[in-house]
């Protein structure tokens, strides 16, 4: 287990803008600056070629990284090498963990432990990736219920949101307590998102179909926005210009703006959406339908649909029939989705106890891996545990 003072150690560090000379030799000579403008130019030009050469390879890089993977029946966390789908170890995580989010370095993840109907969560646990530990266990005291995160940016912060209580919390996750909360005044306010500049939290209800606007500077609930009934998933543009929320019980998915707060367009989904992430590049849109058991691709600039990949992984026998959405007969629930580069995204099936592997290149699956029981939250770290 990680102490307080090593897991500290892990945050990034920015570092100082060097001083340079007001006045340099180039401005003094006309000759040495046209020189020095004209070698700019070629090396610029000879490093786009790279950046190209590099994208191109990409595709054929090796996969390396960890997916993180939540189990809501097993109570447990999965770690698994991404290259060659290999469970690498497992850790115990609190009651029914449902979602979860890894720091920007790759080196902390964060598990929020739901409860199950009988009994309410209302703790986080926190596991060092490259270490393969558990760190230690965050309790939220009186916000019950947690389920929703986003990692603030470089710092050692996350956002949770709460459903028993209405809230959205700051968490520190390295001295693990509260920083700050905010009420959403929603019920089952479920998922959160965060513009890049980390100036907005974007917060959907299950319950009222609307998205609580937050101001992260001033904690001002700045507007609820009805995206539709069941809103639910939710992603913000790379740019930070949309927010793209799925609602489920519309089978829509809103556009909204995210500095007017103005939905734009409403586009249709297949059956139940239940998540949205974009690809890193902002591109593609990706929509795990747990009803009709596929996943949708959206083309972001033209905002339609350009595939529609139905997910086919193998049901284990004796598949508890109490689990969530079971009604949902022939498909495998796709739930959680993560996107950790432009060419490959990675799908959790909750009946299926499995995890696909979607190919962005060619519109198909790629290959599918066990997860542990009823996996749902799912996230990537570019890292993997040193020992395993």
């Amino acid at each position: 287990m990680l102490t307080h003072l090593s897991l500290s150690s892990i945050s990034l560090h920015r570092t100082e803008r060097p001083s340079w000379p007001r006045r340099s030799v180039l401005s003094r000579s006309p000759l040495l600056l046209l020189t020095a403008l004209l070698l700019v130019f070629f090396l610029a030009a000879c490093g786009d070629n790279r950046e190209r050469a590099a994208g191109e390879d990409d595709r054929h890089a090796p996969l390396s990284g960890t997916l993180i993977v939540a189990s809501k029946s097993g109570d447990d966390v999965h770690f698994i090498d991404r290259e060659s789908g290999k469970t690498l170890l497992v850790l115990p995580t609190g009651r029914e963990p449902h979602e979860v989010e890894v720091s920007a370095d790759g080196r902390i993840a964060v598990v929020t432990n739901y409860g199950d109907r009988e009994s309410t969560g209302n703790t986080l646990s926190v596991y060092n990736v490259p270490e393969g530990s558990f760190v230690q266990t965050i309790d939220l005291g009186e916000h019950t219920r947690p389920h929703g995160l986003w990692w603030l940016g470089d710092s050692d912060q996350v956002l949770v949101t709460t459903e028993g209580n209405r809230t959205l919390l700051v968490v520190d996750a390295v001295r693990g307590e509260i920083v700050r909360s905010f009420y959403t005044d929603q019920a089952i306010s479920h998922m959160v998102a965060a513009t890049p500049d980390l100036k907005r939290a974007f917060v959907p209800s299950i319950r009222t179909g609307n998205v609580t606007v937050f101001d992260l500077d001033t904690g001002e609930l700045l507007a609820q926005v009805y995206s539709g009934a069941g809103a639910e998933g939710i992603d913000v543009h790379p740019e930070g210009h949309e927010v793209w929320v799925t609602n489920r019980s519309d089978n829509t998915i809103s556009i909204i703006d995210t500095r007017t707060l103005v939905v734009l367009e409403t586009i249709a989904s297949e059956d139940f959406p239940i998540r949205g992430k974009f690809t890193p590049d902002g591109s593609l849109f990706l929509v795990s339908n747990a009803r009709s058991g596929d996943i949708g691709v959206f083309d972001v600039a033209k905002r339609e649909l350009v595939a529609s990949i139905t997910l086919t992984p193998p049901v284990p026998e004796g598949v508890d029939e109490t689990r969530y959405f079971s009604e949902f007969e022939g498909s495998s629930i796709p739930i959680g989705l993560v996107v950790p580069d432009n060419h490959r995204a990675y799908v959790a099936n909750t009946r299926s106890d499995a995890v696909s592997i979607i190919d962005l290149e060619t519109m198909s699956i790629a290959g599918h891996f066990a997860s542990g029981r009823e996996p749902d939250g799912i996230n990537f770290s570019p890292l993997k545990p040193v020992n395993y």
